[in-house]
């Protein structure tokens, strides 16, 4: 299913105001999606109040690295 950049703001904007009804921040961390998903919400203005941070772990080596995966994990 294919989904329209409005469709995905609107999702984005959703999200953050479930996450600052809840007092709740997120943080993503991707790979074969390029850091597109920390675009989407912080493509929302005021999302700085709810988005933490990211990170674009492509590498296998990032990905055990920086968040911990174990190498069997990736196999």
């Amino acid at each position: 299913m294919s989904h329209t950049d409005e469709d995905l703001f609107t999702l984005a904007v959703k999200v953050g105001r479930h996450l600052l009804a809840g007092n709740r921040r997120i943080a993503t961390a991707e790979s074969c999606t390029g850091g597109f998903i920390g675009k989407v919400l912080t493509d929302v203005p005021g999302s700085s109040q709810w988005y933490e941070t990211g990170y674009v772990t492509y590498g296998n080596g990032a990905k055990t690295t920086l968040l911990g995966v174990l190498p069997a994990e990736l196999e």
